[in-house]
């Protein structure tokens, strides 16, 4: 008597996709086959490059119009996707399969409410009348646990918070309650608590709806703690496939245990995350201790006493009739804080709590409404924001930016955008002066010489952010302030900035401010943490003893929201030749 064969939901056997550029074909998937079974969660795991978007828009057939798939196939339920007609994939789409684009704002339109998008989705595929429309989709918003879903389904996608986003492009994708949901890169920028909430409640939702999954990220910590068996790949190939545990505890190819050894966690400091090549060359990380005790005994380089700032709210229906003040929304709550010179410290807590509102206001991109900041011993708080860009102390006090690619000018060649602060700030004009300090910038912080003369767009995101740390440095400022610099890097090379950033502090003596939700990062970078939470500080201390025995209940609520996968193997199973950019 034959065994029954339970066949894959999704079958996906040498599929080869292929991109027309001027320089002939690209072949960005290559030849790679993989299956995804009913109540399946699935982690596609690499680097920017290695295929992981591209294989699910050919499965999907939203390719870009210079892509098009040269071979394999792509099986669903038995019905053939690759090639199929645009009508039979246009009812597939969102119906039977959906997906969960990164950018949550990108994928929503900004002058259509949260709740019209997605009626649309409902009616387009008949799971509605236009009567029943609001009521389903009001239960769609009750699903993902948005609250108050009655008033928010009026709601643009402006007014909520990145969270609340992505939340809505959830309810959209499982709308329809599809067979799979792709997800891609859903919690790249979020805090780790809302990271937490969201692949809880993608898990939820999807075995619930008794649904299988693919996650594609490129945090393979996330894909360790969420997802059954993890698929990696590098430049188009699957490497390397097994369950989370197999590839936590005994990867075989060096691609993944590069891709292992670069995650931050455990008791590792920043160096073991290199290569043995790299952290063999690395300073020593207790290089600036010295420098650390001299430094405070000058007094703090950073103060700020009392600082708030509050923003003129939206009136409500109600106050505008009763032509009533809106209320002030209170970002930051007379908080104080100190960095002393050569100092590095963490600000964290999650998404509104103030941190970006108190670095906008230290840059004086924003006024406060009360408090002060001193600067070197000079209240910059009583310069106007015109004054101080003109002043001497701007080139003192100089930021790094979240996402290189919109902080640099998309006209700007690298050597531009680095020369730029030394014409403005520094009033450098001498030709043959700025192309010495252009190419030692350069040298300082790793970016080759042939690379300044690029574009923006023609540089990887590695390379980008380099370019972004050289134009800060630029001015040789005494305090940095780093706002998630690291966030939307592969962990490779984040691995490399943040060592970087180490050697760049150790070499200069430069203090740091750094603006960021991922708790391990912090504990690597940082001396000091300070954890805020609603425009308040509620914890601060060294950054071993808030981390490893926080105080405060919010602080611990951060720690256990962060991704916990399986047991990161030795260091001997991490040996080998392991080669990052």
């Amino acid at each position: 008597m034959k065994k029954s064969t339970i066949l894959p939901l999704l079958a996906v056997k040498n599929l080869t996709v292929q991109f027309k550029t001027r320089l002939g074909e690209v072949t960005a998937v290559d030849d790679i086959s993989l299956s995804l079974k009913l109540g399946e969660t699935m982690g596609v795991v690499g680097e920017s490059g290695s295929g992981k978007s591209v294989t699910s828009y050919a499965i999907l057939g939203i390719l870009d119009k210079a892509g098009f798939v040269s071979g394999g196939t792509a099986t669903y339920s038995g019905i053939e996707l690759l090639p199929t007609r645009e009508a039979t994939m246009r009812d597939i789409r969102g119906r039977e399969i959906s997906m969960i684009f990164q950018n949550p704002r990108a994928a929503l339109n900004p002058i259509r409410t949260v709740g019209d998008q997605i009626s649309d989705v409902l009616l387009e595929h008949a799971q509605c009348t236009r009567d029943t429309a609001r009521a389903k989709t009001i239960q769609a918003l009750k699903n993902v646990k948005i609250r108050d879903p009655e008033q928010r389904v009026d709601a643009y996608p402006f007014e909520l918070s990145g969270g609340m986003c992505q939340r809505v492009v959830i309810a959209m994708a499982l709308a329809c309650k599809p067979k799979i949901l792709i997800a891609d890169e859903p919690t790249t920028g979020l805090d780790v608590t809302t990271q937490r909430a969201v692949m809880d409640l993608i898990v939820e939702l999807t075995r619930s709806n008794g649904m299988a999954t693919i996650l594609i990220t490129h945090d393979l910590g996330l894909a360790g703690q969420y997802c059954d068996e993890i698929t990696v790949m590098e430049k188009g190939k699957i490497v390397e496939s097994g369950s989370s545990k197999q590839i936590f505890t005994a990867p075989t190819h060096a691609y993944t245990k590069k891709l292992v050894r670069a995650t931050p966690h455990g008791a590792l400091n920043a160096r073991d995350l290199l290569p043995e090549d790299l952290a063999a060359k690395a300073l020593p990380l207790d290089a600036d201790v010295d420098r650390l005790i001299k430094g405070r005994r000058h007094g703090p380089l950073l103060e700020l006493e009392s600082l708030k700032k509050s923003f003129k709210g939206q009136k409500s229906f109600l106050e505008f009739v009763r032509r009533q003040p809106a209320k002030a929304f209170e970002a930051v709550k007379g908080i104080d804080l100190k960095i002393w010179p050569s100092e590095s410290v963490g600000l964290v807590g999650e998404s509104g709590c103030g941190k970006s509102t108190t670095s906008a206001m230290i840059m004086r991109l924003l006024d406060p409404t009360s408090g002060v900041i001193r600067f070197k011993g000079q209240d910059i708080s009583l310069v106007s924001r015109e004054a101080f860009v003109r002043s001497p102390t701007r080139a003192s006090l100089q930021m790094v930016f979240q996402d290189p690619s919109e902080s640099l000018n998309p006209r700007f060649t690298a050597a531009q955008s680095i020369a730029d602060p030394l014409i403005r700030l520094m009033g450098m004009r001498d030709s043959v002066a700025m192309t010495e300090r252009l190419h030692e910038l350069a040298q300082m912080v790793g970016l080759p010489e042939s690379l300044l003369e690029r574009l923006p767009h023609q540089l990887s995101g590695g390379q980008k952010a380099r370019v972004g740390i050289a134009r800060a440095i630029a001015s040789e400022p005494d305090l940095l302030v780093l706002d998630e610099p690291t966030a939307a890097l592969d962990v490779s090379v984040q691995a490399i900035v943040l060592n970087l950033l180490i050697d760049l502090r150790i070499k200069t003596g430069m203090a740091y401010l750094f603006v960021s939700h991922d708790l391990e990062v912090v504990r690597l970078l940082c001396d000091r943490v300070i954890v805020m939470r609603a425009g308040e500080i509620v914890e601060q201390g060294a950054t071993a003893d808030v981390l490893s025995n926080p105080s405060h209940p919010y602080t611990r609520e951060l720690l256990a929201a962060a991704p916990k996968p399986p047991t990161f193997l030795s260091d001997d199973a991490l040996s080998g030749e392991v080669m990052y950019e």
